[in-house]
């Protein structure tokens, strides 16, 4: 390996190359590296795509600064040289411009060769491929792999698709599904499920708490039908305070004190486990009559709802 360091005023520079034999296509690192005196101005050589006819550069290193033991200060910078010809390449010495000073490096020389004798080549020889033309296998499992792939997402698609169109066709049911009641009057209903419990009397046989809670829930659905007040949702006091502007802008104050009265007991009763009289049971009863039959629906109103619930009976049918 050629090597030449040139001092003038602690000024040193050298250009080296890792190797001096190549094959042709083969590479190897030029190192350029200038150490000066801190402050000194440097530039290392200028060197674009050949380092000289025939060695070309085939990639380059940032310039990297380091400071020495000494102070001194080393700026190096590494080139891949490269060449496709045969030949000895002499490289001259390479300028280094340091404080506005030339100073060349050492020189150096590349033997580029053939990897193989030429001269032993028989040229009379026709070309042939180094091994038969191959035919390449199919990849089978690959091929499944991916056909298997295609029918299980094919497969969620219709999943997919058909669970779709059966909750549509659950919720759509779900819907339309209407409670025969609801087509009935709501006075009707409510008077008829009255009667019912009227003719069970549960209050004889001391079932006081079933009494008033089959009572109270006839008069809930009532309400939250006539006034569209979702009583069975709500407290007693909730209702009470839904039903009061109501029945307060009816002028039926006296109405509205027999349903707090009703719905007060039957609270007492089923969370308090109050026993009424016997008086108490029948008057919560007939207040219950009381309130269906004059809060009952007017014809007018009758017709209007049975229009609306004869369309909903269509649909269903």
């Amino acid at each position: 390996m050629n090597f030449f360091l040139s001092i003038l005023l602690s000024v040193v520079v050298s250009a080296q190359v890792d190797s001096t034999t190549l094959f042709i296509g083969d590479q190897t690192t030029l190192h350029l590296s200038a150490t000066v005196s801190e402050g000194e101005q440097v530039a290392l050589p200028l060197i674009d795509r050949q380092v000289t006819d025939g060695i070309e550069v085939v990639d380059r290193t940032k310039i990297d600064t380091i400071r020495e033991k000494d102070g001194r200060i080393s700026y190096k910078q590494d080139l891949t040289l490269t060449s496709f010809k045969d030949s000895l390449f002499y490289v001259e010495p390479l300028n280094f411009v340091v404080g506005g000073d030339t100073i060349k490096s050492n020189s150096f020389s590349i033997n580029v060769v053939q990897p193989f004798d030429l001269a032993a080549m028989d040229s009379t020889e026709a070309i042939t491929d180094i091994k038969p033309v191959m035919r390449a296998k199919i990849w089978w499992w690959g091929i499944i792999r991916w056909i298997l792939l295609a029918l299980l997402l094919a497969g969620l698609a219709a999943g997919a698709y058909f669970l779709h169109r059966w909750w549509l066709r659950h919720m759509a049911a779900k819907e339309e599904k209407i409670d025969p009641e609801l087509l009935r009057p709501c006075d009707e209903v409510a008077l008829e499920k009255l009667d019912k419990i009227k003719e069970e009397k549960a209050w004889q046989t001391g079932e006081h708490k079933r009494y008033f809670s089959e009572l109270t829930y006839v008069i809930r659905e009532y309400i939250g039908r006539r006034y569209d007040v979702r009583s069975t949702e709500k407290t007693s006091d909730d209702t009470l305070a839904a039903m009061k502007p109501i029945l307060t802008e009816q002028d039926q104050k006296e109405l509205y004190q027999k349903l707090e009265k009703m719905l007060r007991l039957a609270d007492l009763v089923k969370f308090a486990k109050w026993q009424p009289t016997p008086d108490e049971n029948e008057l919560s009863l007939m207040a219950a009559y009381t309130f269906v039959k004059e809060t009952k629906p007017t014809e007018e109103e009758k017709g209007q709802q049975g229009e609306v619930e004869n369309a909903d009976f269509e649909k269903v049918e």
